[in-house]
């Protein structure tokens, strides 16, 4: 099956919010995030967009580390409005996760993202 071009542009912004050099600097992660951003990160903390960004480019937070996705896939819910599924690995911590990407002055921004910490089965 072929992903729809705006499925593709919202994995594609997924992965680049992902990225380190993203992460670490406060105008490329603004340039992703809806101005009414929300999150239920996998640590049970609700975030906004301003307190997500001051807690990713503190001075005295740790630098970024690349995260490793799996499973990612996407569907179209409406015109404009994307709904992602992966996985994550990041420092032996997995994470199912979901992430709403609408289309939002002509760019693809992140409306709301959840993490739900798992442990993978191990055959």
């Amino acid at each position: 099956m072929t992903e729809s071009p705006a499925v593709v542009a919202a994995i594609e912004a997924e992965l680049r919010l992902l990225d380190p050099a993203v992460r670490s600097s406060a105008e490329l992660i603004g340039e992703l995030l809806h101005p009414e951003f929300t999150e239920f990160g996998s640590s049970g903390r609700h975030w906004d967009r301003h307190s997500i960004i001051a807690a990713l480019t503190a001075h005295d937070a740790p630098p970024a580390r690349p995260v490793t996705t799996s499973e990612m896939r996407g569907v179209e819910l409406a015109p404009h409005v994307v709904l992602l599924t992966f996985d994550t690995e990041h420092k032996g911590i997995w994470a199912h996760r979901s992430s709403l990407w609408m289309l939002t002055g002509g760019s693809w921004l992140l409306y709301f993202h959840q993490g739900t910490v798992f442990t993978p089965e191990r055959p």
